[in-house]
């Protein structure tokens, strides 16, 4: 895997870095009123409208502007967005087909609660496919992938201490990415991409300060292990790395159990 090979994931990587800071500020105000992350839209097809209504929803969701178990006011979403209810009533069905809102009858629809079944499955499938990445990436040695890592995790040292969760979230998806790439696998990337998208809202609330540096610590373990060919010690760390949402999890349903669901 060369360093042109790597550049895409990277490009793409700033770009959402870019639009995190660009947003970090909105989401901060959000608590007053969690439809102020939803932006305007201006014209548009209807099959468009739908889907900037669902990105926009989707989003909020994942960055939890919306929280689990919030209701949402149909009529708010529509004056915040500018649009009428049938996109947004297409959009809220296309995220109840992705697992992120559910219809309850005589109630109307609510961001879907967490469900640690479903997070435990998920990370199942990244631990048995990202340990055995990052074995593969150890064994092959590669300069431009070292690299891509390196500069990578000094991006990470400058914003893990500085509680931009969202500028670190995005390197942190950077960093798996730049793994994956090196195997050059795409129907594995493509499956852990799946379960990594299931992830992201219960990622966001373990997204502390405290919790930042301890990815970053993991991060550096993987990458100390990586530079130095150790397969089965990247091969630990990179599973030692996933347990530790599955248990940061289960403390956080104990101190906002309205969050999770049963």
């Amino acid at each position: 895997m060369t360093t042109l090979n790597l550049l895409p994931s990277m490009l793409a990587c700033l770009l959402k870095i870019k639009r995190a800071v660009n947003s970090s500020s909105e989401v901060a105000s959000v608590a007053g009123n969690p439809y102020v992350a939803l932006q305007k839209i201006r014209g548009g097809e209807r099959g468009s409208l739908t889907d900037a209504v669902e990105q926009a929803l989707r989003e909020a969701i994942v960055t939890l502007a919306l929280e689990p178990g919030m209701m949402i006011d149909k009529m708010a979403v529509c004056e915040r967005m500018g649009v009428s209810r049938f996109p947004v009533s297409a959009a809220l069905a296309k995220l109840a087909h992705a697992g992120l809102v559910e219809v309850l009858p005589q109630r109307g629809t609510r961001v879907k609660p967490i469900a640690l079944d479903d997070i435990r499955q998920h990370l199942f499938i990244r631990s048995a496919l990202e340990v055995e990445t990052v074995r593969g990436v150890a064994r092959m040695k590669d300069s431009a992938t070292i690299d891509a890592l390196a500069a990578n995790l000094e991006e990470q040292r400058k914003v893990a201490g500085n509680d931009q969760r969202l500028v670190f979230h995005e390197l942190d998806l950077a960093f798996h990415e730049i793994l994956l790439d090196a195997v050059n696998l795409p129907r594995v990337k493509e499956i852990v991409a799946v379960s990594r998208n299931a992830l992201d809202r219960a990622r966001q609330l373990l997204a502390s300060p405290e919790r930042l540096v301890h990815t970053l610590d993991e991060h550096e373990r993987i990458f100390e292990a990586i530079r130095a060919g150790r397969a089965d010690a990247a091969a630990k760390a990179m599973h030692d790395h996933l347990d530790q949402v599955i248990e940061e999890l289960h403390r956080s349903a104990k101190a906002r159990p309205d969050l999770f669901a049963p």
